[in-house]
């Protein structure tokens, strides 16, 4: 049985532009998770990126704060059809992260902490376009939103940005991630309304 979500329906509140097809606006944050939130120790979390040869690269959550931050502000995209504008955040541009790992790699599966996947074109984390994030709006992030730390991918749909990361493998080649076995796109471009296989 596929676990596909059709989504919310809301009141969509005018297009200024910043607007994907099909969203509406919020001024909240919703909660959304596959299963019960993890609460994970910083003093434990660990942080990896694995090549496609096995060669891991690892970093605690000192030496994760201690690397050199950004502070971006974004718009997200959730694929059951809220936006948010004007999000701001805190944390580690995976370009930083990916900086000096010797690599052929073409995609990305990403592992959080409650064994949740999801896949990416490695391109899509490179140029400034994601971040390892762990404040929002000014404070640390919560567990609800995925804290300590979460991908942060906003020009895709926002279950590319898994919660409570703690896992990066380097893929020659694409394969599915949890929802993306389940029914939703593999890419997952809110302006193309890429939400489920076929679209």
């Amino acid at each position: 049985m596929a676990l596909v979500s059709r989504g919310f329906h809301g009141k969509r509140r005018g297009n200024d532009g910043r607007t994907p097809p099909g969203q509406y606006l919020v001024d909240d944050f919703p909660v959304l998770s596959v299963g019960p939130t993890p609460r994970v120790d910083p003093d434990r979390w660990q942080f990896t990126i694995s090549n496609e040869m096995g060669v891991k690269h690892q970093w605690s959550w000192p030496q994760m704060r201690a690397l050199p931050e950004e502070k971006p502000t974004v718009d997200i995209h959730c694929v059951t059809k809220w936006s948010k504008l004007d999000t701001r955040w805190r944390g580690v541009s995976l370009d930083t992260l990916l900086d000096g790992i010797e690599t052929q790699a073409t995609h990305v599966m990403t592992h959080s902490h409650d064994g949740y996947t999801t896949n990416l074109p490695l391109t899509d984390l490179r140029g400034g376009k994601a971040w390892l994030a762990y404040t929002f709006d000014g404070k640390p992030l919560t567990p609800e939103h995925g804290g300590p730390a979460r991908l942060l991918v906003p020009h895709l749909y926002f279950w590319k940005s898994a919660k409570w990361i703690e896992k990066l493998t380097l893929l020659m080649r694409d394969e599915p991630g949890f929802w993306e076995r389940n029914g939703y796109h593999d890419y997952g471009d809110p302006w193309q309304e890429q939400r489920y296989q076929g679209d």
